[in-house]
């Protein structure tokens, strides 16, 4: 959402920015990052928090923003709870509803877990649905969304990329980061967090992550999500390995920064399957389905499910022949995706006489 904020303000628009607190230490980063305040910050994040608690507590908080604000258009991004349920609390309001990252489909109700039926949901509460992709627009043409109710405008994602991308210090990030690249042949960047990969998928990755380390010219960087389901379990078996790097959670330049200097990914995350083909980065998606199948098209994705003979195979390979991308683009947008959306949502305004 930071690229549409900071282009709604470039142009003179008041935006008003509101967050639930979720992913609290990922949202702080950010923010510092890009140099957004929130106009509120609800903070509802709470350990061990169920889904519905939090559900509850969100749908609770929001009606007195909305009261103060008297909203024309809520603005929701991508996939998490926050977004479903800010979504539902405005549709129960009747405030036009506009998703960012809109079409994303697995059509697997548990794959990804809440996210899939999160999305979907919106979908039949969204008034626009901003997509990333032309296959995103098929799957809401095909779910009966009104072709005018659809932009294709790139995903937002690639914007905030770009934008950090020409501002990164390397040698500030390697010294920060404590790594000295030069003194290995190759890096593997490792990612692990969805809740379906909890428990024996992330021991799966583990043994192949053990297995891979046995090569000590390869260094294999992993900043270990703070969930409990991943970081005991990574901690515990990789720890003592020399040669993988176990870092906390990284900022948003250190990790566009370890995308760009790596020679393969080994990723669970949705976001990483759209920023690595900006770097030319073949991406090993610990998933059974995923909802960026450009990027599987596009070959920069290999879908290997949490088997660690799966991923061991597809990794030897590439380390082995790397592909090459050069001629190939990245499915996911050109950087301008902000700037459709709010051209997209003045003409509404014009049109429709909203504030």
């Amino acid at each position: 959402m930071a690229p549409i904020i900071l282009e709604m303000e470039r142009r003179g628009l008041q935006p008003v920015f509101c967050t639930t607190g979720q992913h609290r230490e990922m949202l702080d980063q950010m923010l510092k990052v890009f140099n957004l305040e929130p106009h509120y910050d609800l903070d509802l994040m709470k350990a061990g928090q169920t889904l519905n608690s939090l559900s509850a507590e969100i749908f609770k908080e929001i009606d007195s923003i909305f009261d103060h604000e008297e909203p024309d258009v809520v603005l929701v991004q991508g996939d998490t709870t926050t977004a479903n349920i800010i979504a539902q609390a405005a549709f129960h309001r009747k405030i036009a509803v506009g998703h960012i990252e809109a079409g994303l489909r697995t059509y697997q109700k548990y794959s990804p877990f809440p996210e899939e039926i999160n999305r979907q949901l919106i979908s039949r509460i969204a008034t626009w649905h901003f997509t990333p992709t032309e296959k995103a627009t098929e799957n809401l043409l095909s779910e009966g969304i009104k072709k005018e109710a659809i932009v294709l405008t790139g995903n937002t994602v690639i914007d905030a990329l770009k934008m950090i991308e020409s501002e990164l210090d390397a040698e500030t990030i390697s010294n920060n980061l404590g790594l000295k690249l030069t003194d290995f042949e190759e890096m593997i960047l490792v990612t692990g967090h969805r809740r379906e990969n909890f428990g024996k998928g992330i021991v799966e990755l583990c043994n192949s992550l053990l297995e891979l380390a046995k090569n000590k010219e390869i260094l294999i960087v992993f900043p270990v999500h703070l969930n409990p389901g991943t970081k005991t379990i990574v901690e515990e078996r990789l720890k003592e390995q020399l040669n993988i790097k176990l870092l906390p959670p990284v900022n948003y330049p250190e990790m566009v920064w370890l995308i760009s200097n790596c020679d393969l990914i080994i990723s669970d995350s949705g976001g990483i399957q759209e920023e690595a083909p900006t770097f030319k980065k073949p991406v090993l998606v610990t998933r059974d389905y995923t909802e960026r199948e450009e990027a599987v098209k596009a070959g920069f994705s290999i879908l290997t499910g949490s088997n660690s003979q799966n991923i061991l195979s597809h990794a030897f390979r590439i380390l082995k022949d790397p592909p090459n991308f050069q001629d190939v683009e990245n499915p996911f947008g050109d950087g301008n995706a902000a700037k459709r959306v709010v051209d997209f949502l003045e003409k509404q305004a014009t049109s429709t006489g909203l504030s």
